[in-house]
């Protein structure tokens, strides 16, 4: 995760259309003297848990998934996490290996054994966001999982060696619908959103225990999302030029990959570490990424008002 830090840091150095106001930042972390509000991983009780490897195929399945809701105003992460949580009540069988490459390539369809339609598996009524790219990646998730690791995420997550970082490493290594990096002014920049996030919900939901313990989740990094960027521009740490600003605020796309997506992620990680490493220096406290993101996260969820960036993209 040392990439994702210094070529993030390196991006905040360039920066044009996003700045980080520092003293912005440490009014933030004055005004909670320190202290991370405490938030459970599954506050709203939308996912599934049966402590098991179905849990761990379950959450790999999701961050497969999770990604670019926003061109649906109805549509949520929420909807995502219980449209899957629902299929494996009924269907303990519902993200096996080979189901997940039922699929087809044509978009929709999903083979007679897994039956209804990957709309109706969310309960959702109209086409999704990127249709057809989630479709590909559940099959990407599929073939893999079936070809490398006997058909199960549990796997993966065993050969690890409890380290966050290594399961990071091989997630990007096998699936290639996680490697989510840019080019930024002829230089490579790491984010790894959802092959960070599925080392973090393992380790929310199993509690830092059996296929959640990781020695090493201090090294992982906030996820630099949609939600999160919004959060710290509504608190004044992330200033965005007015270009930059009026075209959030119209509700305009930003294409993947241009430079005012990559320093709008870029400069999201960036601040929260030094907020992170500004809580140890001056309040003594240690406090985990992860702890910030989740904390940030639902608070920006709890407020549907927030203007957010919207960037159509597979990553975030």
């Amino acid at each position: 995760m040392e990439d994702v830090r210094r070529t993030t840091a390196w991006v905040v150095t360039r920066a044009s259309h996003v700045k980080v106001d520092s003293s912005e930042l440490e009014k933030v972390v004055d005004n909670i003297q320190g202290s991370i509000p405490k938030v459970e991983w599954n506050f709203e009780g939308i996912h599934y848990f049966d402590n098991g490897p179905l849990t761990v195929q379950y959450l790999f399945v999701l961050d497969a998934l999770n990604f670019c809701f926003w061109p649906d105003k109805d549509l949520s992460y929420d909807h995502l996490a219980l449209g899957l949580k629902a299929a494996l009540q009924n269907d303990k069988s519902a993200l096996d290996a080979d189901r997940l490459q039922s699929y087809t390539e044509m978009g929709i369809k999903l083979s007679k054994m897994l039956g209804p339609e990957l709309r109706e598996l969310l309960k959702w009524p109209r086409p999704l966001p990127l249709e057809e790219e989630r479709v590909r990646l559940l099959h990407e998730v599929g073939l893999e999982l079936e070809r490398s690791f006997k058909g199960e995420a549990a796997n993966l997550v065993k050969s690890c060696g409890n380290s966050a970082v290594t399961l990071v490493a091989l997630v990007a290594r096998y699936f290639p619908g996680f490697r989510d990096h840019s080019l930024y002014k002829g230089h490579q920049v790491f984010l790894y959103k959802r092959a960070q996030i599925f080392a973090a919900d393992l380790w929310g939901a199993f509690k830092g225990q059996g296929y959640g313990r990781f020695y090493d989740m201090s090294s992982i990094t906030i996820f630099a999302d949609y939600i999160i960027p919004a959060v710290l521009r509504q608190n004044g740490v992330l200033k965005y030029s007015s270009a930059l600003s009026s075209s959030i605020d119209s509700n305009d796309e930003i294409a993947p990959g241009s430079e005012e997506e990559v320093e709008i992620r870029a400069c999201t990680i960036h601040a929260v570490e030094k907020m992170r490493e500004l809580i140890e220096s001056k309040f003594r406290k240690q406090v985990l990424s992860v702890e910030m993101d989740l904390w940030l996260w639902s608070c920006g969820v709890q407020n549907p008002s927030l203007q957010h960036h919207r960037t159509l993209s597979i990553y975030y």
